[in-house]
């Protein structure tokens, strides 16, 4: 007797307790959907689709973009760039164009380079952040083969990614007359997202940054350490660079653009760019053609939306061209459906009266 009390109040106190919420006895709402008001949200979310779609292309398309692939163009100096042996010797090409139309408002220089394969898994992983936040500059585990230089002595930054980091340089000059020639004042900062520049990135402590790199040595491609990428400008320079930054941000497909720098709307660009004669002047320094890739270099201009791409208006209209195509086929089946009804209603009625 004993036992089967005891065995009871073990069962019972298993039991969850006499709650609505345990008991599963929350009040509860059963939606109710009838064909009027599916077809109507179907009709709703396909009409809102079309349009924002409508509005991203026509925001895409109001851009203005020039680009200029200068692999071929440069020739010279990329057959020269073939052979590692003339690392050291400079090599420079002007391309003149022609900007028929002013660019009003912000416009930005990118570089674009086709076939570079930045998202491989290696090359991705081939990095150390506790390097590029400043914590620990000797850890270099995961960057071979670029991790330690010929001596043994650590490379920062290491890796495969800051080792590749794009080195051309681009100057935009705008030819004001036959005899007037003006370089295009351009800003070098503030091209990285904030949380790079703020948060994935910071230099090691040190009251001058060349003593924070001592005993570190500079990536073998690089042809000057990290802490002179920017001389001029202190919180532009080592690991900070806003150049390293947006190249150490590896792209998704191996055609891509990052940008350069944007236009500082001073003097004769306060507007933007004016239209007129231009020349794009490149140090040539960074090898493609091994790789059978090529180099391009944009001017765009933005928008709310962003810069010219169309694929997000694309795909908005055509979710909601298959929204509204799926909504017609409803609408279709329930019309037939419903005649199919009324008239097995009809029947039936005929046949009781007829009885």
């Amino acid at each position: 007797m004993t036992k089967m009390k005891k065995t009871s109040q073990i069962c019972q106190s298993k039991l969850p307790d006499n709650t609505a919420l345990k008991q599963q006895q929350l009040p509860a709402y059963r939606l109710q959907l009838s064909a009027t008001g599916v077809l109507s949200g179907f009709f709703a979310t396909g009409a809102f689709c079309l349009g924002v779609g409508i509005i991203l292309i026509l925001s895409a398309k109001s851009i203005k973009e020039i680009e200029i692939k200068y692999t071929k163009i440069c020739a010279n100096c990329a057959e020269l760039r073939e052979d590692a042996i003339n690392f050291d010797k400079e090599c420079t090409c002007s391309i003149p164009f022609y900007l028929s139309e002013t660019m009003q408002g912000n416009v930005y220089l990118y570089y674009k380079l086709y076939g570079f394969y930045q998202n491989l898994y290696r090359y991705i992983l081939s990095r150390s952040n506790s390097q590029l936040v400043g914590t620990d500059l000797k850890d270099v585990g995961n960057c071979a083969p670029f991790s330690k230089s010929h001596n043994g002595t650590p490379i920062a930054p290491c890796g495969a990614i800051a080792n590749s980091i794009f080195n051309d340089t681009i100057i935009l000059s705008y030819n004001l007359n036959s005899s007037i020639h003006m370089e295009v004042p351009m800003l070098r900062s503030g091209i990285t997202w904030w949380t790079d520049k703020y948060v994935k990135f910071r230099n090691p402590s040190a009251i001058n940054l060349s003593s924070a790199f001592t005993g570190t040595a500079k990536p073998p491609y690089w042809s000057k350490p990290v802490y002179e990428l920017d001389l001029e400008d202190t919180e532009n320079n080592g690991f900070l660079n806003d150049d390293f930054i947006v190249w150490m941000r590896t792209a998704a497909f191996p055609t891509f653009k990052k940008l350069y720098r944007r236009l500082n709307r001073v003097q004769y660009f306060i507007e933007g760019l004016p239209a007129g004669n231009y020349s794009f002047n490149i140090t040539y320094n960074f090898p493609v053609t091994r790789f059978k890739g090529e180099k391009s270099v944009v001017l765009s201009t933005l928008t709310w939306s962003g810069g010219s791409s169309l694929f997000l208006g694309l795909a908005y209209t055509v979710t909601g061209a298959v929204t509204w195509l799926a909504a017609f086929s409803m609408m279709a089946i329930h019309l037939m459906l419903k005649e199919k009804r009324t008239l097995f209603i009809e029947r039936f009625e005929t046949e009781r009266d007829r009885a």
